[in-house]
């Protein structure tokens, strides 16, 4: 049998971590890649056989490329930490990593869920991420939306992975801010340049392309708050850029 190390990234996730530690109890080994939580997230993950590793967090790829390198087997399951994965879909982890069928990874879909309702649009229906693959052909790339590169052939599992990622606005506002962070200082570094039209229309742009051209709508209110929480993250990337931008200036002018 080939083994399988499965990995969890935290970061104050008390009140979800031990779900995603039990439907990770299925791999040969189970690593936790801790940013210094500050909550009961380093206890609880102790308390469990996974690995602890800590790590100040600089960028997502870094973290997950850090995290992969410290595994004991070739192929690796990724699960965040506000995602379960279903007796089933372990089941055909082990089946698919066993006879891979020269696929070097998997793609996996997943079924959203908003504070315990299931979101069935508002583009949440045809999200998939390469979840499971063999380290030996796979690494991130991208400081955020980080995406695996792949050097062969990729499948797609049946079974989906149960995401539960908005258990308050407040929370997933706060995961918005971050990634806009780093969204923003990663278009800087490429030189990008910063118009009327980022501000005004591409956040509204958003909003129309969850809400309606992805039905967000049928979703109901949840359709609405996420539609209008994808808008805002986009906003707050461009706010964050343009401030990058504007403390470059001021500190060329202070250095001539």
């Amino acid at each position: 049998m080939k083994k399988i190390t499965a990995i969890i990234p935290t970061l104050n996730e008390q009140e979800r971590i031990k779900n995603s530690l039990k439907s990770a109890e299925f791999a040969d080994e189970v690593i936790v890649i801790d940013s210094f939580s500050s909550d009961d997230t380093v206890k609880i993950v102790k308390q469990s056989n996974a690995i602890l590793l800590q790590r100040k967090f600089d960028d997502f790829s870094k973290q997950k490329n850090y995290a992969i390198d410290q595994a004991s087997n070739d192929w690796i399951v990724w699960i965040d930490a506000d995602e379960v994965l279903t007796k089933e879909l372990q089941q055909e982890i082990k089946e698919a990593v066993e006879n891979p069928n020269d696929f070097v990874g998997f793609y996996i879909y997943r079924t959203f869920f908003f504070k315990g309702k299931k979101m069935r649009y508002t583009g949440t229906q045809n999200d998939k991420l390469i979840r499971v693959f063999n380290r030996k052909y796979c690494k991130y790339e991208g400081m955020v939306h980080e995406k695996i590169k792949a050097n062969g052939k990729l499948g797609v599992l049946k079974n989906r992975i149960l995401h539960y990622s908005y258990i308050s606005f407040d929370r997933y506002i706060e995961k918005l801010n971050q990634h806009s962070e780093l969204k923003a200082q990663e278009l800087f570094d490429r030189g990008m340049i910063i118009t009327p039209f980022h501000i005004i229309i591409k956040p509204m742009a958003r909003f129309i392309k969850h809400y309606f051209i992805k039905l967000g709508i049928l979703d109901g209110f949840y359709g609405f708050i996420i539609s209008f929480a994808l808008s805002y993250g986009v906003l707050v990337r461009y706010i964050k850029l343009w401030n990058l931008k504007q403390k470059h200036k001021r500190n060329d002018k202070l250095d001539k």
